[in-house]
């Protein structure tokens, strides 16, 4: 069977950013865009956590779009941290 797998894309939290329940990327922000002090704007679709990412405003933080490799009736991707 194949296993799961988690590609890192260039999603990152500053140690200056807090994580924002409220935004799709929840506060992350692309690599290399506006240094990454602000999040870019995504659709809501692309919003999808498997797992939240940990409540933080100190350390900085990445994120990877995870690839299950059975996801059953569950999704069968979405970030996480």
């Amino acid at each position: 069977a194949p296993a799961p797998a988690l590609f890192w894309v260039g999603l990152k939290r500053n140690a200056s950013a807090c994580t924002d329940e409220e935004q799709p990327l929840r506060g992350f922000s692309w690599e290399g865009v506006e240094d990454g002090a602000a999040p870019q704007e995504v659709p809501a679709a692309l919003g999808r956590w498997l797992q939240e990412p940990l409540r933080s405003c100190s350390t900085a933080r990445c994120a990877g779009l995870h690839l299950a490799a059975d996801p059953g009736d569950g999704p069968s991707w979405g970030w996480k941290e």
